[in-house]
């Protein structure tokens, strides 16, 4: 069974940097594409970034939103993908969590928060 512990969050100030860690356990993520998605207070979980299978030519994708912000990476050998978040803006609290792209089974996530 799939299972991902993902930590790194806190509390920042605005303009701020995190890097947040998953772990994943129960498969190898080498063979999925791997993605951070976030849930911000009374709003739908939303897609932030996603990274291709090893070896594939496709490139990050993020959201408009962090676009130049955040980095998403992945470590294979460690079945470990991560999300560096810098300039970080108050609508980016939220909880954050990662998974394999396109499935649905969620970790307890991790609360960043953004705030003065």
């Amino acid at each position: 069974q799939a299972q991902f512990v993902e930590s790194g969050g806190g509390l920042v100030q605005p303009g701020g940097s995190l890097r947040l860690s998953c772990l994943a356990s129960g498969f190898t993520i080498r063979i999925f594409a791997m993605g951070w998605y976030r849930q911000a207070p009374g709003k739908e979980r939303e897609l932030v970034a996603t990274i291709a299978r090893p070896r594939s030519s496709s490139y990050p994708i993020y959201a408009d939103s962090v676009k130049g912000r955040f980095t998403i990476s992945r470590e294979d050998a460690k079945n470990t993908v991560y999300l560096q978040m810098n300039n970080l803006k108050p609508e980016d609290t939220a909880i954050y969590y990662c998974n394999r792209v396109g499935y649905s089974n969620w970790g307890q996530g991790t609360q960043v928060t953004v705030s003065s």
